[in-house]
């Protein structure tokens, strides 16, 4: 019967996919915790108020911009994972 023939194999592509999401992910997450670091160490030592202030709104971008990374990561691995596996 043709039409239970299975589709091309997809798994390379699933495999490429999760490599480079995780590459990303591991570079994101490297430069977030410099970034954090130095935005923490700016607030310490931040002498007037409105420095301080700007430093604590960078610790918040870069938090928010950490976690976005990691939902994209997550939703990136459940769309590959929701392609049906071909029968060979």
């Amino acid at each position: 019967m043709p039409f239970l023939v299975a589709g091309p194999d997809i798994t390379p592509i699933q495999d490429l996919i999760s490599t480079w999401t995780h590459i990303a992910q591991a570079l994101v997450a490297s430069i977030g915790a410099l970034a954090f670091i130095f935005a923490f160490i700016w607030k310490i030592t931040a002498v007037e108020a409105h420095s301080a202030l700007a430093a604590k709104q960078w610790i918040q971008r870069i938090v928010v911009g950490t976690i976005g990374v990691e939902v994209a990561g997550s939703l990136v691995d459940i769309l590959t994972r929701s392609v049906p596996p071909t029968a060979h």
